[in-house]
């Protein structure tokens, strides 16, 4: 995954820009990059933060970034931000991508007499890519055109121009992009709440596939939005940050929402009610209110010396790593029935070694209670964590146990009141080892956000990629 962020100011922009990407620390622990520009100038740096904070890396750099406009990104994949000189004139980019059909461009551009440098991983870098995508383009309103049109995956994307900051969301908005304004100028960003603290307002968000240039006087609009909108929902179930808005709709409200209306369908006798941090905080709330349950915090995150940034490569390590953050509170979990809300099971690992963790301190009952449906599909469209190949998620395992065949009656595991559905929860509650399961439904969880289902990427969920409305 990943997060970018932008400004165009009439001051100095370097400070905003630095804690505007830092507060998109949550979506990657990869790469991060900052470029400001003056004229044909460009400040630009790269760091790896895989085992440390975005600010240590950046800060003592800060004097270097001179000018008022830059943008700068957070990400899971590939080092930007790209610097390019073509016949659209130097500009430098940041993206949050997926490009599944990068080979079939690669060798498309080169083709077209088009060269990469940015291969010090040993592979081509998709940013670099989508740049020679955009200067196969007339201007770089058909340069992005032909990034939509050739790019199967999705895109969305900062442009630095000597003028200002281009902001092309992907054509079927599976990512956002919102902008907000101060006195002097203008943020732009993937996440609204980067750029509270610093005394922007949000003014509007960017549509699918619209394309527009912000500079310190304002916004222009240089290709209208399309119609279709297929927005991840996933953004507010794990990724975004509570405080964000996506198509104005709040993360943690949305969080809150799904739990109550998953509270009031559920029939668990409990004592109380307690979430694994964070993401499943909001949905845990919710739920209380909505099963008419206390909240109680029988497992804490600790999180000064654990940032999500120090995580190691091997899965393994990360696993011990994502425990070794929430400890359990003795004194709330002895004797005690418990629901626990999290925001999804990936492969069940890192769960189950969790629900362990809370009858070894005296949980006598674990109900768990997960916010979205089953995960059935690898995500094509984000590089999300989710995003595995399908036969690492638990459901996929489930399933080629129960029918030798990991691809077999995928429509009805879909089916929450299928018998084949039913069956899939059972064995992953015996593989966690918990008293019961529970995932919440597509139905909640559309009515949750407020937008139809038609709007709302559920793919990893169903299958289903273009809705219509």
């Amino acid at each position: 995954m990943g997060g970018f962020f932008g400004v165009v100011s009439k001051r100095p922009c370097a400070t905003d820009l630095f804690y505007g990407i830092d507060y998109h620390s949550h979506l990657g622990t990869k790469r991060a990059g900052m470029v400001t520009r003056i004229g044909d100038q460009f400040f630009r740096s790269i760091h790896d933060i895989e085992n440390t904070y975005f600010r240590t890396k950046f800060c003592d750099e800060l004097p270097k970034f001179q000018g008022n406009m830059g943008i700068g990104v957070i990400s899971d994949t590939d080092a930007q931000p790209i610097v390019v000189n073509s016949h659209l004139g130097k500009f430098g980019i940041v993206t949050v991508a997926k490009i599944n059909n990068i080979d079939e461009l690669v060798q498309h551009c080169l083709e077209n007499r088009q060269q990469f440098t940015e291969l010090s991983s040993g592979w081509t870098n998709p940013t670099e890519l989508v740049a020679l995508l955009i200067t196969q383009g007339e201007d770089f309103v058909d340069g992005i055109k032909n990034v939509y049109q050739k790019i199967k995956g999705s895109c969305s994307m900062l442009i630095l121009t000597e003028d200002g900051i281009i902001a092309a969301r992907d054509f079927y908005g599976r990512t956002p992009i919102v902008i907000g304004k101060d006195d002097d100028g203008y943020a732009v960003a993937f996440e609204s709440h980067s750029y509270i603290n610093l005394d922007y307002t949000t003014v509007r968000n960017v549509g699918p596939g619209e394309i527009v240039k912000i500079s310190a006087d304002g916004i222009e609009q240089m290709l209208a939005p399309q119609p279709r909108k297929q927005i991840c929902s996933f953004l507010w179930i794990y990724y975004g940050f509570p405080a964000s808005d996506y198509e104005n709709i709040n993360v943690e409200d949305m969080r809150y929402r799904n739990g109550c209306e998953f509270g009031k369908a559920d029939d668990v006798d409990a004592d109380y009610v307690s979430a694994i941090p964070d993401s499943g905080i909001g949905m845990a709330v919710g739920f209380s209110n909505g099963r008419r349950l206390p909240y109680k915090r029988g497992v804490v995150k600790y999180t000064p010396t654990w940032s999500r940034s120090f995580m190691p490569v091997n899965q393994s390590q990360r696993e011990h790593v994502a425990k070794m953050k929430l400890i359990p509170n003795h004194a709330l979990l002895k004797g005690k029935r418990v629901v626990f809300c999290d925001d999804s099971i990936v492969r069940g690992t890192q769960l189950r070694d969790n629900v362990k963790m809370l009858y070894d301190y005296g949980a006598d009952k674990v109900n768990v209670r997960i916010s979205c449906p089953p995960l059935l599909y690898g995500c094509p469209f984000l590089n999300f964590s989710a995003s595995k190949t399908e036969l690492e998620l638990i459901t996929r395992r489930i399933i080629e146990q129960l029918e030798g065949d990991s691809t077999k009656n995928l429509e009805k595991y879909c089916d929450h009141n299928s018998s084949e559905y039913a069956a899939m929860v059972e064995e992953i509650r015996k593989h966690l080892g918990v008293d019961s399961l529970k995932f919440n439904t597509i139905d909640i969880l559309e009515k949750a956000i407020g937008l139809p289902k038609c709007e709302i990427c559920t793919h990893c969920f169903d299958g289903s990629s273009y809705g219509h409305c």
